[in-house]
């Protein structure tokens, strides 16, 4: 069994790889994603010393990196990273992708608390157009995680772990075809196309379900909507799929030099984790020397994964052993 010690110096090492610039991306990624497990799985202080290590690599030049410190606070569960995400959320000089990512964070934790701040953005003039969606949707996620209708309703058992933006919609003979015209359809608030676009997803797991091909296909279409947060969700829901049908979808948003950068870095990633599959990697390998940074650093981390997915490991995220800590 570990010891509270070893585990305190596991986390500060990770911290030490993760806030260092002269560390490596992908080693950052994994050291966070490290990180992400222990604020999880662990209880008190070591729980609390990965969120503040966590939260220390906000000082990072990196979009792409704070994005990601971000969602990963939001996946803790713990309520401590609350104050760490308000203040990304309310940094009117941080990157729209960090500060979008805090909203959505504060609103995988669901606390009722948040509204006041997602409120203030959501309806702030001027905003940035994700940042507003993003309010949005974390407003009517707290509400209906508090809701007598989230009591009410019975959700199928996912296959992913994650603590997404919305549920997927409730247990019910919904085909294919009908959550496709519910996620199609822009007259709908985001939070019930996100609904669908997440029972789509797991209509789409295991990959050899019957519904699978047609989901991701469903799915797909997602990236001619309008919206920017929409689109990037999409990417992100292929990621968590890995489906080999999603490729020629994702490998079109990442060569649309017009999409938002939000978009594309999202389909690199998921690209990445698709990496044992034929033209992958040499896809993935032509955007290296992008124009924006958040695409070439999220081609770096995809080709990382590509590596992972084809060596067998069975974790991305290594934890590394504690120094031996002197009695």
């Amino acid at each position: 069994m570990t010891s509270d010690a070893d585990t305190l110096a596991t986390i500060a090492s990770l911290r030490e790889s993760l806030c260092s610039e002269a560390t490596p991306l992908p080693v950052r990624f994994r050291a966070l994603f490290s990180l992400k497990h222990l604020a999880r799985h662990e209880t008190g202080d070591r729980a609390l010393g990965a969120i503040d290590a966590i939260a220390a690599a906000f000082t990072s030049p990196s979009a792409l990196l704070k994005h990601e410190l971000a969602y990963c606070l939001g996946q803790s569960a713990n309520l401590a990273a609350v104050p760490h995400l308000q203040k990304v959320l309310a940094d009117l000089q941080e990157d729209p992708m960090c500060r979008h990512e805090a909203a959505e964070a504060l609103g995988a934790l669901g606390d009722a608390g948040n509204l006041e701040i997602l409120r203030k953005y959501r309806d702030r003039e001027g905003e940035d157009i994700a940042v507003k969606e993003t309010c949005e949707i974390a407003i009517d996620r707290i509400e209906w995680e508090n809701s007598e209708q989230r009591k009410a309703e019975k959700l199928h058992q996912s296959d992913f772990a994650s603590v997404d933006p919305a549920p997927p919609m409730p247990d019910s003979a919904q085909t294919v075809q009908e959550l496709e015209k519910d996620l199609m359809d822009t007259s709908k608030p985001l939070f019930i196309r996100y609904r669908a676009m997440f029972a789509l997803r797991d209509l789409a797991s295991p990959p050899d379900l019957p519904t699978a091909v047609p989901a991701v296909h469903a799915l797909a279409k997602g990236f001619a909507d309008p919206s920017a947060l929409f689109r990037h969700e999409i990417a992100f829901v292929f990621g968590q799929l890995s489906h080999p049908a999603s490729i020629p979808a994702l490998t079109a948003a990442l060569s649309n030099l017009e999409e938002a950068s939000m978009v594309r870095h999202e389909a690199a990633e998921a690209l990445g984790s698709l990496g044992e599959e034929e033209g992958v990697e040499e896809t993935l390998k032509r955007f290296l020397h992008d124009k924006e940074k958040v695409v070439r650093e999220s081609i770096i981390v995809a080709l990382d994964m590509a590596e992972h997915e084809q060596s067998n490991q069975a974790e991305y995220a290594l934890i590394p052993e504690a120094p031996k800590v002197a009695a």
